[in-house]
């Protein structure tokens, strides 16, 4: 087994090296360089901890599996990484693969590398139902490593990195899942994190891996063009210098940009543009010694090629959210070709290209990466808030992939503080970004003073003051516009809890209608009875019994005999015939319990109607007319039902259809409309299912308090001499 410390005379003859110990002698030399001798030596006893455990493993390569871990450890060791995080790459995948446990790492190096190296392990022993599944679950758990030590993600980029450099020798369909994964998560976590070198590489691996045909073909096209442009290109620069050394700038260094294959892939698709159009820009980056200098910089390009109106940012005073600084223009240069300049410091060069990385690779004492450190840190707590909202991995590997997949926009508090949001925010995410307590009770918002609904999307530069109520809870609908992850997730929990304390309450009244029809009270129920009750049932809590009530998922008069003579069911399944009471006290309802009781659309009962209720399993109790088709339906199916009748002091509008066959003249609706409001009541939908020359008719969903509140709007419309017939819709638009 190699030793990879550095000799002070010329190794003599022997025999050639192999792979694993060429690995180990470049680690050593790049690790030496930097760190301490005694860093040095805990480094090599980690390889050989290393070394020993993966022996007899074998990559499909053919090459010993430790030269895996070795040259992800190679990767870090270029960006300066410390000693524990070179430690933890040699190390990270032992407890995977290896008998070695956690304890035996904490023990021989440490708890603090353990840690590390648990955070990039994977969860092997996973109860998940699929593999996209066991992907968001491992994901999850990444990240939640990453907010204790950034060198989680480090060590796990640099592993993926190594991995897409070796990824030829799996065979096709597990190539492109990699790939796939690759450019979904650790690109966009890369580029989250400044990480800009490491970012482009995965992506363009990624694209050949996915695409092998389609990268071959656009290197190919690039490859060509490039000589057309060489001209142009060394026409530009030199124009460029002279400017810039007129303007007192001699050392300023012009670099000449060209874009990487998989952002010319996306561009093409996104903008369906050919590849001429694409390549047909000119690219150059300025790199000044000082923030003074750039905007200098600016003002001599702008006098020497006309700016494009709208295309100037300047992301040195409004830093992007992973910490990049420059400033960005786009000129019309010789030829009348686009001209693409961007113009920076070299601190900001080096934080552009390795953004947390740069924490490592050019630390000082003036730290020019503690800006992107201080980001990346903010970005991982907003991380942890969204999973604690998130009700499975599945749906917080969704939120991750929607807060990585964002362009900027800037806009402000009425106090003056910047708040960064994605494009195409709304209102709503904006709130949410404030604070989650805002966002769950805003109604309303200012957008420059001027009032704006919630959807309103917003765009740079607004001043946004939030209207908040304290009665107010989020609306399901805004699910359909936000795009932050952070406001995805607070309203998916906000829901998910109010469904479930919903489900609770209906589900404790179901159960005491039902008990009260046995002469009993809830109440009078001993605790440990229902205790002892519930864990029959080998459910965890008597609150889950009430929510499976709620939801439909057990039904009552079931649970209940079960209850009363000890039976062992699940409480599940349709009841026999002599389950069943002949008289039950009905469930009273006031239409407005919330998501788990729900009025059936194809019918439309309100107040005053004679109804029925169905268990709809998961969902909870659809309400039906009792002449319903669709009830009738069910019955035939025998979908287990409950009595239901409308509580006396039910208030609110109701949804109700009315069908009107009028003359079909100018002004028909105007009229029609002008009798529903005298009436007090809201139109809510108009449907136009048949017209000709001389009649229309129409189906209208209007809002009214109850039943006779909907005959007197009837009999108003019936006055109306274009109204030649009128009726009630039941149960003839199914859903």
């Amino acid at each position: 087994m190699s030793s990879y410390a550095v000799a002070d005379a010329p190794p003599p003859q022997e025999p050639a090296e192999t792979p694993q110990e060429k690995l180990a002698r470049r680690l050593g030399h790049l690790t030496s360089s930097y760190l301490e001798p005694a860093q040095v030596a805990e480094i090599q006893k980690a390889y050989e901890v290393a070394a020993k455990a993966h022996e007899g493993q074998f990559r499909l390569s053919g090459e010993p599996y430790v030269c895996h871990p070795l040259s992800v450890a190679i990767i870090l060791a270029e960006m300066r990484m410390d000693a524990k995080g070179i430690m933890a790459a040699l190390l990270h995948d032992v407890i995977e693969d290896t008998p070695l446990t956690k304890e035996d790492l904490s023990a021989r190096f440490g708890a603090e590398v353990a840690e590390l190296v648990d955070g990039v392990s994977k969860l092997t022993q996973l109860d998940c139902k699929s593999r996209a599944e066991a992907q968001a679950e491992n994901v999850r758990k990444m990240v939640l490593a990453m907010v204790k030590d950034l060198r989680v993600i480090m060590v796990k980029l640099a592993d993926r990195l190594h991995n897409m450099r070796t990824l030829d020798v799996m065979n096709p369909g597990r190539r492109c899942r990699i790939a796939r994964e690759t450019l979904d998560i650790y690109a966009p976590i890369a580029h989250r994190l400044g990480m800009n070198e490491v970012r482009l590489e995965l992506e363009n691996l990624g694209f050949s891996a996915m695409y092998p045909m389609r990268h071959r073909v656009l290197e190919q096209c690039v490859k060509k063009a490039r000589g057309n442009r060489k001209e142009v290109l060394a026409t530009i620069e030199s124009t460029l210098k002279a400017r810039l050394k007129d303007c007192g700038m001699p050392d300023a260094r012009i670099i000449g940009r060209e874009k990487h294959l998989y952002s010319l892939y996306q561009k093409m698709r996104s903008k369906h543009l050919p590849f001429a159009q694409v390549y047909d820009v000119y690219a150059f980056r300025i790199v000044v010694d000082s923030p003074d200098e750039c905007y200098r910089a600016l003002g001599a390009v702008h006098n020497l090629y006309k700016p494009i109106p709208g295309r100037f940012k300047d992301y040195i005073a409004l830093p992007k959210a992973n910490g990049y600084q420059s400033l960005h223009t786009v000129l019309i240069g010789p030829f009348g070709l686009p001209l693409e300049i961007q113009i920076r410091t070299h601190a900001m060069h080096h934080m552009a290209e390795s953004g947390i990385a740069a924490h490592w690779l050019y630390k000082s004492e003036t730290d020019p990466a503690a800006g992107s450190q201080a980001r990346a840190r903010e970005w991982l707590r907003d991380l942890l808030e969204i999973q604690k909202s998130a009700g499975d991995s599945l749906e917080f590997l969704d939120n991750l992939k929607v807060d990585l997949f964002q362009h900027e926009c800037y806009v402000f508090t009425p106090k003056g503080r910047i708040i960064k949001l994605p494009r195409g925010a709304t209102i709503v995410d904006f709130a949410y970004a404030v604070h989650t307590d805002i966002g769950n009770s805003c109604v309303s918002a200012r957008v420059n003073r001027i009032l704006a609904p919630l959807h309103s999307v917003l765009e740079n530069g607004q001043t946004i003051e939030i209207i908040t109520a304290p009665w107010a809870r989020p609306n399901p609908l805004w699910l359909n516009y936000v795009v932050t992850a952070k406001a995805r997730a607070a309203i998916r929990s906000h829901l998910r809890n109010f469904k479930k304390q919903e489900a609770v309450n209906l589900g404790r009244r179901l159960l005491e209608k039902e008990l009260a029809n046995h002469g009993l009270n809830l109440e009078a129920i001993p605790p440990q009875q229902l205790e002892n009750f519930t864990r029959s049932l080998e459910l965890a809590s008597f609150e889950s019994l009430l929510e499976d009530l709620g939801l439909g998922n057990r039904l009552p008069f079931l649970v209940v005999q079960q209850m009363l003579h000890g039976e062992r069911e699940s409480g599940k399944g349709a009841p026999s015939p002599a389950a069943e009471k002949s008289a039950r006290m009905p469930l009273v309802i006031k239409g407005t319990e919330g998501v788990v009781v729900n009025l059936a659309k194809c019918c439309r009962p309100i107040p005053g109607d004679p109804i029925v209720g169905f268990f709809n399993p998961g969902k909870g109790i659809v309400v039906h007319l009792t002449d319903c088709k669709n009830a009738a339906e069910l019955r035939r199916k025998q979908i287990n039902s409950l009595d239901v009748e409308w509580d006396r002091a039910a208030s609110g509008m109701f949804p109700a259809m009315i069908r009107l066959e009028l003359m079909n003249r100018v002004g028909t609706l105007a009229q029609v409309a002008s009798a529903i409001s005298r009436m007090e009541a809201d139109i809510e939908n108009v449907q136009i299912t048949n017209q000709d020359d001389q009649i229309s008719t129409d189906v209208i969903t209007i809002g009214v308090k109850d039943r006779v509140h909907l005959a007197r709007v009837m009999r108003e419309l019936r006055r109306l001499s274009i109204v030649l017939k009128i009726s009630r819709v039941k149960s003839e638009l199914r859903k």
